[in-house]
């Protein structure tokens, strides 16, 4: 039929399958499944208990990374994750399983903050209205969520969960030596029985409730100190690492980061490096992102060394002990606490003027030097910059192993985050040493033998000899001596010598710093916890959870010039003072109380540390979660040694932030018992992105690219040319297409196919919406193969299928259902096209049990036309849990394969074989071949050579 009048067709096919059609099929059967509850993922036990067959089955957890809901809705490239893993959901649920899949939202963040201090308009409303519209975007997608299990992180329901577990992690602490987290409570025993020491030396009894909380504070888990943070001005909050550019500015607002000292929460992720490294082996996850995680992490091996300095010692950690007898000068990060200790008031006699920075004083270069070093992020200190920065503090170390005193600088290009925040400097074996080195005027001593001609003169050298595999010299003393050693040697004798001197010893470090935890916001999490008269954190009792944020008139913390460091954080709750301050009975025997509330609220990365448990069991409001429906569905089991979510797909761009801080939060838990499983997220998938063409007139500006004119290979706007270039989709690009936009010219389940057939799931690429109209057209294509156009009656045949057809349903049957379970649904989409071809070009009513296959085949993939077309084929239960078909080994198969024959390693001969052909057949039918036979002329045979059934190799005499 000729759709080249759009009108006649639809009178001459008053039932063909058109957008209109799609849409009311697809409302209908989306009003179906939410009434019948066709996605209720039944739990073993609870209020969400359900069929005992279906819980009996193998169960699958399938789950999207959180999606954040913006007010701007969804564009066509943010669903791409969620029908993903929509259509792994249904093919599993098809093969038999129990499938947990749903979604909630992660709905705390500035975001929705910044509205409110602009609107005045409180976030919760902004918030829950994306929420619902998000909602309604979803379902237009025809998602198979368990609808049931949806929360958003900001239901109070919810948050008082987070909270809880925030209070376990604040009365725990980490045991070393049973490599694990237990209550603090249990730490508190043993220094009051005198099992274990008290640091100090003193008696558990004799110190003070202040001073008890000090100690058990170096011991939380979760805990409140004065550290070096990134301080925002321009946002009035301080940031964690993660969330500061490379150039040292804010990733949100791009507001310049400084460093500060503040009082903030802290979580004590260092605790758990080992494990988080180790535990990487038994998860199922691209190896890029287990690098990602290894990297941040940075475990290396190494002595912490120290260097003698008034009566005390700098303490520096180096994976290069074996060249300490070329440490000529130290330099400590400049936020390091020793060093205005150590600042003399004067300058020492001698003092080379170039180490002064031409100030008068110690204290005045210092502090000098510290406010620029604070104007730079610890990317920018890390950059290898030409000119390297620094200034002399006064003061003299003494080098342990030969006695020698050696000045010690501050420098940016050592941070307080790695290691001591102080290193010994080798500027013959280090290059920015090295260079700090030339530029200072400081002695720089051979002490790893070169392999090039350059000698052992390192004042020579135009830059510093770096290797793991050479000789040592220039290195003893008087009771130590390394020369003629190799490196590990080396490092094996200094190492024993510096533990036997009780100045050092072998340890391991990790690049890996705690997870600051506070931010100065309202839209947050409030902390469960109050401090007493005397400055004393305490936790709230389970009974006063949730602790909800109260109202306030302005939801903004003060903020400041954005180039003002000398600033502090003030709280939109501080300025609430009938919250802040209380009167309360924790229970802990001592009565009613005033207390003041923390008025920092959690980072926004808290609610998604431990989302995939809240799913199992939503409306628990006695537990976390039950233990015997976590163990059900994220138990360790075989093959999953440490338990989790079996499928987990969102962004490579969260490797270290919430899958480390989720980790993290899933240890802890683990170790008190609260839990099976030490990991959330047994296998994780990260799914590419879909791309946009970005439109940009002469300023750079883009411009909306559904107005652009192509004409002859150039593009333009309003008569202008325009530059055309392929980035992200969103509303600022002026580039998004929504899937309503979608949905209503095609289809929903064409939107649905045209993503799964772009190409690979973990590859990016463009959207083109000219070619959403192929998948439009193999729907309608299965539709006509099914039903009559004209009459709307079914055109199926009770027949059975001739060979051909066979052959080509359980190729596809096979191929799709190995497609499907490896997450390849751009070929699998190919393999169903290719079997509705052949029966659209057979030109023949199709036999029932193809129509049927076919449908099913479909059905994860564009479920409402499957649904529909398996209702009219005279089902009356859903397609959803039907059995996906199982191919026939004998029609998958190829009837005849080809089998290259070789003379000489030249091709004489292609014959056509059974695939069961053996080697002795083979190479009868090979000789026999007359092609051969004339190839040979009559040459004797040395060898012949036969892999049954596609090759046979004859090698003449």
């Amino acid at each position: 039929m000729s759709e080249t009048n759009p009108a006649t067709a639809e009178v001459a096919a008053p039932h063909r399958y058109t957008a209109a059609v799609a849409a009311e099929i697809e409302a209908r059967w989306q009003d179906f499944w939410d009434a019948d509850g066709t996605y209720a993922a039944p739990n073993p036990k609870g209020d969400l208990a359900g069929d005992p067959g279906l819980v009996a089955k193998p169960k699958k957890y399938i789950m999207d990374m959180f999606p954040y809901p913006s007010g701007a809705g969804l564009h066509v490239g943010h669903p791409l994750g969620y029908i993903a893993t929509d259509v792994f959901a249904r093919f599993q649920r098809m093969t038999g399983h129990n499938v947990l899949h749903t979604l909630g939202f992660d709905a705390f963040g500035l975001p929705a903050e910044q509205h409110a201090v602009q609107t005045g308009e409180h976030p919760r409303v902004t918030t829950e209205a994306a929420i619902n519209n998000m909602k309604s975007q979803l379902r237009r997608l025809g998602l198979g969520h368990d609808k049931r299990r949806s929360f958003a992180t900001i239901d109070p329901d919810y948050y008082k969960w987070t909270q809880w577990i925030f209070v376990q992690i604040f009365n725990s602490w980490y045991d070393d030596e049973a490599k694990q987290a237990r209550p603090i409570s249990e730490l508190v025993a043993r220094f009051e029985s005198g099992e274990r020491a008290v640091p100090g030396g003193r008696s558990w009894d004799a110190l003070s409730a202040a001073e008890r909380a000090d100690v058990l504070g170096e011991y939380r888990l979760a805990y409140a100190s004065d550290a070096p943070v990134n301080w925002c001005p321009g946002l009035g909050t301080v940031l964690a690492n993660e969330e500061v550019t490379a150039d040292g500015r804010s990733e949100r607002g791009n507001f310049p980061v400084f460093k500060a000292k503040l009082r903030q929460w802290n979580m004590r992720i260092t605790a758990y490096a080992d494990r988080l490294l180790d535990d990487l082996n038994e998860l199922d996850w691209p190896e890029a992102i287990k690098l990602q995680q290894r990297n941040w992490i940075g475990r290396s091996e190494g002595a912490r060394v120290d260097f003698p300095i008034d009566g005390e010692a700098i303490t520096v950690f180096t994976t290069r002990q074996d060249t300490l007898f070329g440490a000529t000068y130290m330099v400590l990060a400049p936020e390091h606490p020793l060093v205005e200790k150590f600042t003399p008031a004067a300058w020492p006699e001698g003092t080379h003027d170039v180490w002064t920075g031409g100030h008068a004083t110690p204290a005045e270069a210092v502090a000098a030097y510290r406010a620029q070093a604070a104007s730079k992020s610890d990317v920018e200190r890390q950059a290898e910059a030409k000119d390297k920065t620094g200034v002399f503090t006064g003061a003299f170390a003494t080098n342990p192993v030969n006695g020698e005193q050696i000045p010690v600088f501050i420098a940016d290009y050592v941070l307080m985050g790695y290691g001591t925040g102080a290193i010994m400097a080798v500027p013959a074996h280090d290059a920015r040493d090295f260079a700090f080195a030339r530029a200072f005027e400081l002695p720089i001593r051979c002490v790893v033998e070169p392999s090039d001609d350059r000698g052992t003169d390192a004042s020579t050298w135009d830059d510093a000899f770096v290797s793991y595999d050479a000789k040592i010299v220039n290195s003893h003393g008087e009771d130590v001596s390394l020369d003629g050693l190799g490196v590990t040697e080396a490092k094996a004798r200094i190492t024993e010598w510096l533990q036997g001197k009780g100045i050092g010893d072998g340890t391991v470090n990790f690049r890996l710093r705690d997870w600051l935890f506070s931010r100065q916001r309202y839209w947050g999490e409030p902390f469960p916890i109050v401090y007493d008269e005397d400055g004393i954190a305490h936790s709230l009792p389970e009974s006063m959870l949730p602790l909800e944020l109260p109202e306030v008139e302005d939801y903004s913390p003060r903020t400041f010039d954005p180039d003002d460091a000398d600033t502090s954080p003030e709280t939109p709750l501080s300025r609430n003072q009938d919250w802040v301050d209380v009167t309360l009975d924790l229970g802990d025997g001592r009565g009613p109380r005033p207390y003041r509330r923390e008025t920092n609220t959690m980072p926004n990365w808290a609610g998604s540390c431990w989302y995939e448990l809240r799913y199992l069991d939503p409306h628990n409001s006695e537990k976390l979660v039950d233990p015997e429906i976590e163990q059900y569905w994220m138990g360790p089991r075989a093959g999953q040694p440490h338990g989790g979510v079996d499928l987990y797909v969102g962004g490579a761009e969260h490797a270290v932030l919430h899958l480390l801080y989720a980790r993290f939060w899933s240890k802890v838990l683990y170790d008190l018992g609260h839990i099976s499983s030490p990991e959330p997220f047994h296998k994780l998938y990260n799914q590419g992105m879909i791309q946009a063409f970005v439109y940009r007139d002469s300023r750079g500006f883009p411009v909306p690219a559904a107005e652009i004119e192509e004409r002859d290979g150039a593009f333009f706007h309003n008569g202008e040319q325009v530059k055309r270039e392929l980035g992200k989709m969103g509303k600022s690009l002026k580039n998004a297409v929504t899937p309503e936009a979608i949905c209503e010219e095609y289809g929903a389940d064409t939107l649905r196919l045209y993503e799964m057939a772009m190409g690979p799931l973990d590859v990016s690429r463009p959207w083109d919406t000219r070619a959403v109209v192929g998948q439009y057209r193999l729907l309608q294509r299965l539709w006509r193969n099914v039903v009559d156009e004209a009459t709307g009656e079914v055109t199926v045949v009770d027949a059975e299928p001739d060979e051909t057809t066979l052959r080509a349903l359980h190729k596809a049957i096979d191929g799709v259902r190995q497609d499907l379970e490896g997450l390849r649904f751009n070929t699998a989409i190919a393999k169903v096209t290719e079997l509705n071809n052949h029966l659209t070009k057979a030109g023949a009513a199709v036999p029932r049990p193809v129509a049927e296959s076919l449908v099913l085949l479909i059905a994860p993939l564009a479920p409402h036309i499957a649904e529909e077309l398996w209702r009219k084929l005279g089902h009356t239960d859903s397609v959803v849990h039907q059995d996906f078909p199982v191919a026939d080994p004998r029609y998958v198969v190829d009837e005849t394969v080809t089998c290259v024959v070789q003379v000489k390693g030249k091709v004489k001969a292609r014959l056509e074989v059974s695939p069961a052909i053996s080697d002795d057949e083979l190479e009868k039918v090979a000789l026999a071949d007359e092609k051969v036979v004339a190839a040979l002329d009559g040459a004797d045979i040395r060898k012949v050579i036969v892999r049954a059934p596609k090759l046979v190799n004859i090698v003449p005499a």
